[in-house]
């Protein structure tokens, strides 16, 4: 049951409610998470209703790209295993992004109902560039304040994304 509206109702229209309230929310996947994916809408859509990350057992390739491109985290269990301890009405904090970097792992602190916590340990491989991605909110993002930056005639471009 969606808390915003009190209804059931698709993932598209649950992310939206959530996103309307100011609410961030993650997509907790099983392996090969994207496949068949490969275009960039599929990683869009996650991001222009207010996910924050995708965390996984594993990624299509083209799609973990696609949602780096998209200011997504493309997260991944360390252990395979750890994606059993979660269930759909944990609340959920991801730990580290502050010092976000190649290689360095994240936490994710799943609160469970019964009031119990897990700390689960996230990997990615993010490089910098792609952390940059993250940081501005998207591939396209980044290219607008570097324009800005030097005064480049991208102004077009860079109205498109509103974030």
């Amino acid at each position: 049951m969606n808390q915003f509206t009190g209804s059931f109702g698709g993932v598209p229209q649950v992310a939206a409610s959530y996103r309307d309230a100011g609410v961030k929310w993650v997509v907790i996947g099983d392996h090969n998470y994207g496949e068949g994916s490969s275009r960039e809408h599929a990683a869009l859509e996650p991001r222009f209703l207010g996910g924050l990350a995708i965390i996984v057992r594993s990624f299509a390739r083209i799609h973990e790209t696609n949602l780096k491109k998209q200011g997504m985290l493309a997260l991944t269990f360390a252990n395979p295993e750890d994606y059993d301890k979660l269930s759909g009405t944990d609340k959920v904090d991801i730990l580290g992004l502050e010092s976000f970097s190649p290689g360095k792992n994240l936490t994710l602190v799943a609160k469970h109902q019964d009031g119990t916590k897990d700390e689960i340990e996230l990997s990615h491989s993010f490089n910098e560039g792609q952390i940059e991605w993250f940081k501005a909110g998207s591939a396209l993002n980044l290219v607008c304040i570097l324009s800005y930056l030097l005064n480049e005639e991208l102004t077009m471009l860079c109205i498109v994304d509103g974030r």
